[in-house]
């Protein structure tokens, strides 16, 4: 799967958040649904414009933001 294939960025749709496939879906929304406990199949029934491949690909896109070499604490 290619991420930029399902994940958009345009600043007309919702304010240049990430989206699905230029969809008024935002990845971070998703992303919430499926921390809230929501099952993809779940999500998948509520949001009938997506597909799976739409929530794996949300779900690599969050995977490499995730992506850092190392983290510092913040200084107080």
């Amino acid at each position: 799967m290619i991420i930029s294939e399902r994940i958009t960025i345009d600043p007309a749709i919702c304010h240049g958040k990430p989206c699905i496939r230029g969809l008024r879906y935002p990845v971070e929304n998703l992303l919430e649904l499926l921390a809230g406990g929501m099952s993809i199949e779940q999500v998948l029934e509520d949001y009938e414009d997506l597909q799976r491949e739409d929530i794996l690909a949300a779900l690599s896109y969050a995977a490499r933001l995730a992506q850092v070499k190392r983290m510092e604490p913040l200084a107080a």
